[in-house]
C-alpha cells in the first residue's frame, strides 16, 4: 500500500497533458471482441481500471500486444465463452460491457456481477433489458446466463438513460440482423466516441450524439486503427486544482468542445478558463464567488445525463466551493453515496451542510487544514487530493490506489507543476 503526503498552499504553474478517457477506453477495449481482425488504439490510459479490462479480455482468448507505452493492438481471433474471473469482475463496473459484444459473437456464457466505486446502487436492468430486446436470453442467478441464436435489430427505449447500458445495446446492435433504434441513449463524449471507432470498424451508426441512435446491422466489422480522446474528467480536476492554489496552469490537448454546461457550473463559482487552439488555459486571478441566482437565491448544481453538468465531476466542484465566497447547493440524484466524502472536507475546516444523501450545502471560502485522508473512490479521492493541495499545512493521502484506477501518473504531473507532494509507502 502507498500514500501521499502532500504540503499544500503551493501554486501550481506550468502545462500538463490530460490521458486518454477512461471512460471511452473501457468500452473501445471491450469493443474490439467484435471482430475477429487486429484492431489497433493509441493513447490508452495506464491505469488500473484499463488494466483490469485488458486482463479480462484475454481471459475470453483475445491476443493484447503492447505496440508503445499507450498503443495496443488486440487480435480476438478465436473467443471462447470461458467463465470470467468473478474477482477481476468485481473490480471494475465496467465488466458488464463485454455482455454486448460477447452476445453478439459467442451467444452463451456466463458473466459475474460487475463491481466499481462503491457511490450507491448502480442499476444493471437497463442493461439487461436492451439485450433481451435484441433477443438474448438473460436469467440472472449470483450471476448472469446469456443465450442467443443470433442477435435481431429492435426498436426499444431505454428506461434510462444509462451510459453503460447505451455502450452495450450499441456494441449488440452493430452486427444483429436488421435495424436497431435505441431512444433514450445516453450521448456522453465516450459514447459518441464508441460509435464513430466502431463506425471506422464498418458499422453503421447515425444520429451519433443524439439521444435517439439509428443503427443498421452489418454482417461482419473489420479492424482498424483509433485514437482515444482526452479524459476531459482529468482536464476538470486540473481546472479545480488550479483554482484552489491560485496557480496559473495550460492544459494541453483538452478537447475545448466537451464543456459547455461544466464551463457555465464553474462560471458560476468565480472559475474561468480561455481556450487556445485546443489548449485550456487556467488563469491564477480567479475570482472564486459563488453568482447567486436572481433575488439572491442560493444557486443549485444539479447533476444529469449529458449535456447537463456529469456526475463524476459533482465532487471537485464541491472542493472547489469550499475556497469560492457565498453559498451554493449541490444535488446528485443519481448516486445515494457520493456526498459521503464531505466530512472529511468538514474536518479539513470546509462548512458543508450534508442535507440528505444526495444533496449539500457548501459556503465559503474557508480557510482548509492538513488532515489525514482516504481515498473512497476515484472521484473523491481526487478531490480530497485537491483539497489537500488547498490546505494549510500537511495532509496523507491513503488508499491512492483508488485515484489510480482513473488517473494515470497524478503524482508526477502534480510534481511537475511544483505540488509538494511525495508518494510513500505504507
Amino acid at each position: 500500500m502507498e500514500k501521499f503526503i502532500i504540503e499544500g498552499g503551493t501554486p501550481l504553474n506550468g502545462d500538463v497533458t490530460p490521458a486518454g478517457n477512461k471512460n471511452a477506453a473501457l468500452p473501445l477495449v471491450a469493443a474490439c471482441l467484435l471482430t475477429d481482425e487486429p484492431v489497433i488504439l493509441r493513447n490508452v490510459p495506464r491505469i488500473k481500471d484499463v488494466d483490469v479490462m485488458r486482463r479480462l479480455v484475454e481471459s475470453l482468448g483475445a491476443q493484447v500486444e503492447d505496440l508503445d507505452s499507450t498503443s495496443w493492438r488486440i487480435t480476438a481471433r478465436d473467443l471462447r465463452p470461458a467463465d470470467l474471473d468473478p474477482d477481476l469482475c468485481r473490480r471494475i463496473r465496467a465488466s458488464i460491457l463485454v455482455a454486448g459484444p460477447l452476445s453478439a459473437r459467442i451467444g452463451e456464457f456466463k458473466l459475474p456481477p460487475p463491481g466499481g466505486d462503491v457511490i450507491g446502487r448502480r442499476r444493471l436492468d437497463t442493461h439487461i433489458l436492451a439485450l433481451r430486446a435484441l433477443g438474448s436470453d438473460v436469467k440472472y442467478d449470483r450471476g448472469f446466463t446469456f443465450r442467443s441464436n443470433g442477435l435481431r435489430g429492435a426498436d426499444f427505449l431505454m428506461d434510462e438513460a444509462s451510459v453503460t447500458a447505451t455502450e452495450n445495446a450499441i456494441m449488440a446492435a452493430v452486427t444483429a440482423q436488421g435495424d436497431t433504434v435505441i431512444r433514450n441513449a445516453a450521448s456522453e463524449p465516450h459514447v459518441q466516441e464508441l460509435c464513430h471507432f466502431l463506425n471506422g470498424l464498418g458499422a453503421k451508426i447515425e444520429e451519433i450524439g443524439s439521444n435517439t441512435l439509428h443503427i443498421h446491422g452489418v454482417t461482419k466489422l473489420h479492424g482498424g486503427e483509433y485514437a482515444i480522446g482526452p479524459d476531459y474528467l482529468e482536464v476538470i480536476s486540473f481546472v479545480g486544482a488550479a483554482a484552489v492554489t491560485h496557480g496559473t496552469v495550460r492544459v494541453k490537448n483538452a478537447g475545448v468542445n466537451n464543456f459547455g454546461m461544466i464551463a457555465h457550473i464553474f462560471e458560476r463559482m468565480g472559475v474561468r478558463w480561455d481556450v487556445e487552439d485546443d489548449d485550456l488555459i487556467v488563469p491564477s486571478n480567479q475570482e472564486l464567488a459563488i453568482v447567486p441566482d436572481m433575488d439572491g437565491a442560493i444557486p443549485e448544481v444539479k447533476t444529469n445525463v449529458w449535456p447537463a453538468f456529469p456526475t463524476d465531476l459533482i465532487s471537485i466542484a464541491i472542493t472547489v466551493a469550499t475556497q469560492a465566497s457565498g453559498s451554493i447547493m449541490f444535488h446528485d440524484w443519481m448516486f445515494s453515496g457520493r456526498m459521503y466524502f464531505t466530512d472529511k472536507l468538514v474536518g479539513m475546516g470546509a462548512k458543508i451542510i450534508l442535507c440528505d444523501p444526495y444533496r449539500c450545502l457548501v459556503q465559503g471560502p474557508n480557510q482548509l487544514y492538513g488532515e489525514n485522508l482516504e481515498s473512497p473512490d476515484i472521484r473523491a479521492g481526487m478531490s480530497m487530493l485537491l483539497a489537500a493541495l488547498a490546505a494549510k499545512g500537511t495532509s496523507t493521502v491513503r488508499n491512492i490506489g483508488q485515484i489510480e484506477r482513473g488517473y494515470q501518473d497524478v503524482d508526477k504531473k502534480l510534481l511537475a507543476l511544483g505540488a509538494k507532494l511525495e508518494r510513500v509507502k505504507e
